[in-house]
C-alpha cells in the first residue's frame, strides 16, 4: 500500500511515522509514504500559494494550481511505481487491487463521509494508492474537487488546524489493516472499541489512602470466567 500525501508541512508526519508499528510496516516494505508539497509547483518566486478569498471574509485560502500539479505529480507517481512493480504486485494484491492503476483520492474535510474502521478494511483490499489532500488556513479553492474525481471524508465530527492529524489517523487506521502489518493478528481485534479495561501488575496499590485492586477473576487463571468477564465488561 502507497500513501500519497498533499501538505505543505510534511515534516509533521516524521515523528509518528518514525515510531513502531508504522516504522517497521514501511521498513518491511508493507507500507510506503510520499510528501507532494503544494509549494514545489507554484510559480511564485516566493513560494507563495495562498491568496484572499473571493467575495471577502477571514484567512487565506490555498490556490488551485499549485494543488493540482501536487495531486497529477502523485497519480503520475502511482502509475509509474505500478508499472514497475507490477509482476511483485500481482503476487500480492487481492484481485480487486490487480489492475486497478487509478489512486483513490481523499479530500480531508470535516463534512465529508465519516471514517471508520469498516472504510479502513476496505480500503485496504480495494486499493494499493492512496492519495490525501491536506487543507490548511481558510481552506483550499474548491476547484480543485471539480478538477478530480475525490472522495471527501471525515476523520470526526470536529475541525482540525490542518488535514494532516486527519490523515496520519487514516493512515495508521488503514496500515493495521494490511497483512503483515501487526505482529500478532490478535492485536487487530476489530471489537478493540468496545473492549473491556485491561489490568496489568501489581494487581493491588494504594493511592490517597484508597486501595484499588485488580478483579478476582482476571487472578483466577479460569480462562472461561476470564472470558465471561470480559464479555460482559465491554465497552458499549
Amino acid at each position: 500500500m502507497r500513501f500519497h500525501v498533499i501538505t505543505l508541512f510534511p515534516h509533521s508526519f516524521d515523528s509518528y511515522l518514525g515510531e513502531s508499528i508504522l516504522r517497521r510496516a514501511i521498513e518491511d516494505g508493507k507500507i510506503k509514504v510520499l510528501f507532494y508539497n503544494p509549494r514545489d509547483f507554484t510559480k511564485d518566486k516566493h513560494k507563495r500559494i495562498d491568496r484572499a478569498p473571493y467575495g471577502g471574509g477571514p484567512g487565506m485560502v490555498i490556490q488551485a494550481e499549485p494543488v493540482i500539479k501536487a495531486i497529477e505529480s502523485a497519480v503520475k507517481a502511482s502509475h509509474r511505481l505500478i508499472r514497475t512493480n507490477k509482476r511483485i504486485m500481482s503476487k500480492i494484491l487481492t484481485k480487486s487491487k490487480v489492475g486497478r492503476h487509478e489512486p483513490r483520492i481523499i479530500w480531508l474535510t470535516p463534512s465529508g463521509k465519516q471514517f471508520d474502521t469498516a472504510y479502513a478494511k476496505n480500503a485496504a483490499k480495494k486499493y494499493s494508492d492512496i492519495i490525501f489532500v491536506c487543507g490548511r488556513y481558510e481552506g483550499i479553492d474548491a476547484r480543485v474537487k471539480k478538477a478530480f474525481k475525490v472522495e471527501e471524508v471525515s476523520a470526526g465530527p470536529f475541525v482540525t488546524t490542518g488535514g494532516e492529524l486527519p490523515a496520519m489517523i487514516m493512515i495508521d487506521s488503514i496500515s493495521r489493516q494490511i497483512e503483515g502489518v501487526l505482529g500478532d493478528i490478535n492485536s487487530l481485534e476489530e471489537s478493540r472499541i468496545a473492549s473491556p479495561d485491561v489490568f496489568t501488575r501489581p494487581d493491588s496499590f494504594k493511592y490517597k489512602s484508597k486501595k484499588y485492586n485488580v478483579p478476582k477473576v482476571l487472578l483466577s487463571g479460569h480462562h472461561q470466567k476470564i472470558e465471561k468477564w470480559r464479555a460482559d465488561n465491554r465497552l458499549n
